[in-house]
């Protein structure tokens, strides 16, 4: 290894080491809510590799074990990772030279990595850099959800509350982005999508309630386009 790349590695950890600390209660309230839910402790790993989406595989380990239909759990994904499109056109993707790095560094676009990465000088960017951050974060991720699975087959059955994690980490997401950005709109149309969506649709609720969101949005930037250029 030459030491450009060993320097390119070691910058790399430098830059999400921090985040990567984020990510262990995560991964591990995911790891016990997942052996809760009925699912033997290796199925984390696979989880994290197979999917390797925070938020969607905590509602994978609830869909998957209502029996959720194929259609409305892929309805979900898609809705719910679809903002990873709008990531991939500013990404630096294009400073991979690798082919086979270049096909990780797509699958392993995260919330994080995207947040690491993407807000530096591009100019200062290498592959071995931005691979480094998201080979990195993946690691945390599956290894503390690893470990959180082992603790949570250890515990007793029909331990109640933790699969509130996620539900309590976006709520203190959505607070801390309204505290900044102060867009009332944005969450009275979720809230009314939502009651929509419960009211019509109950039992794929999710699905359904993203799409309105989505589609509601939309409306809503043509809508101020069209007013701002008038």
């Amino acid at each position: 290894m030459s030491d450009r790349r060993s320097t390119e590695i070691r910058v790399g950890i430098a830059d999400s080491w921090a985040v990567g600390l984020g990510l262990i209660p995560l991964g591990l309230a995911f790891g016990v809510v997942l052996t809760q839910g009925g699912f033997d402790w290796w199925w984390a790993p696979i989880f994290s590799t197979v999917i390797y989406a925070g938020s969607m595989e905590f509602l994978a380990v609830g869909l998957i074990g209502a029996v959720t239909p194929f259609a409305s759990l892929a309805a979900a994904t898609l809705l719910i990772n679809f903002r990873h499109v709008f990531y991939g056109l500013s990404f630096p993707l294009r400073v991979i030279r690798s082919r086979i790095g270049r096909v990780y560094s797509v699958y392993a676009l995260t919330d994080e990595s995207y947040a690491i990465v993407a807000p530096k000088p591009h100019a200062e960017l290498t592959g071995t850099r931005i691979l480094t951050v998201q080979v990195l974060c993946q690691a945390v991720w599956v290894v503390s959800g690893t470990v959180g699975a082992l603790i949570g087959a250890a515990l007793p059955a029909g331990l109640s509350g933790l699969e509130f994690a996620l539900t309590a980490l976006c709520t203190v997401l959505a607070i801390d982005a309204f505290r900044i950005n102060r867009d009332l709109p944005a969450p009275a149309i979720a809230f009314v999508c939502g009651s929509v969506a419960l009211v019509l649709a109950k039992d794929v609720m999710l699905p359904v309630a993203l799409g309105l969101f989505v589609l509601a949005l939309i409306v809503r930037y043509i809508y101020r386009n069209r007013v701002s250029r008038a």
